[in-house]
């Protein structure tokens, strides 16, 4: 079932677990999470990263693809835009189909985030699609730059961002950040800043940057109220792990026997964080008035 990630996330604040969401970028990684959660009877969005549609695939192409998909499966499949900066793109991304998006103005004011956000969330009305927006801003490994005490969210601002921007979900920024982590390092989160923005919005919140956080961190943040968890990079590194081991053992191998073999392998992590996140067996909780 193609649906919005609002009655999913929803759901997952009232019953107190967190829904996965998986960047992918193509066919094959889009149904090894679909596939995944099917097994598990887990509602699942697939996340795709405003880069990788910039660079790889269009939302005119994607956006079928994966509702397609969607319609075939046995569960609840959201198709989100992650990270959208663009505010055209985002919008683009909603009139070809997508059933939901986020939108990341956090490196902007208080006040300008508040207004860039709102446009998204007027225009996706007319499109019946949910929106995430973000308070905070999210540490990249890559570059060196940790989520800083600085970077995360205000909490005293969480619930006026709610109300004066209308979103569906709010990502928040308490200690995670993009990327893979050095081998041996968990980072320390600060669950006061998540208890005291759920206490004071009741809201559903999303986790960025979940690869790599560790097992404990992660059923912490769920206890906690988390109920949205971004994960990219263990996924496509175990997309690479599986394409590595077959090429070191059949180096000839045929490329279409490679692709396939990666999408079965790829699932097993998949099914590790819909573990973790407490949506197993959740397929078809919610009641879902708005399937798309």
């Amino acid at each position: 079932m193609y649906v919005s990630m609002k009655k999913m996330l929803h759901h997952a604040n009232k019953a107190n677990y967190a829904v996965m969401a998986i960047n992918c970028f193509n066919l094959e990684t889009a149904r090894a999470v679909i596939s995944a959660a099917q097994d598990l009877h887990a509602p699942v969005i697939i996340n795709i990263v405003q880069e990788h549609m910039v660079k790889h695939c269009d939302s005119a192409l994607i956006a079928p693809l994966i509702k397609m998909l969607a319609q075939r499966a046995s569960v609840e499949v959201a198709l989100n835009l992650d990270h959208g900066e663009d505010i055209g793109l985002i919008k683009r991304c909603m009139t070809n189909g997508f059933s939901s998006v986020m939108v990341d103005a956090s490196r902007f004011s208080f006040e300008k985030n508040i207004e860039i956000t709102k446009e998204v969330v007027n225009f996706s009305r007319s499109y019946n699609a949910s929106v995430e927006g973000e308070l905070g801003c999210i540490g990249l490994i890559m570059t060196g730059e940790y989520t800083s005490a600085d970077m995360c969210t205000n909490p005293k601002q969480a619930k006026e961002f709610i109300d004066k921007t209308g979103i569906d979900a709010l990502a928040i920024s308490y200690g995670s950040s993009h990327g893979h982590y050095p081998e041996g390092y968990v980072p320390a989160l600060r669950f006061d800043i998540l208890e005291e923005i759920k206490k004071e919005t009741a809201f559903p919140l999303v986790l960025h940057g979940g690869s790599g956080v560790g097992n404990e961190n992660i059923k912490t943040s769920v206890s906690l109220g988390v109920n949205k968890i971004n994960v990219g990079s263990d996924f496509m590194q175990a997309n690479v792990e599986s394409l590595k081991k077959q090429l070191q053992h059949f180096p000839d191998k045929n490329y279409w026997e490679l692709m396939h073999q990666t999408e079965n392998e790829s699932i097993e992590i998949v099914k590790h964080y819909i573990d973790l996140s407490g949506s197993e067996g959740k397929s078809g909780c919610a009641n879902y008035l708005f399937s798309l």
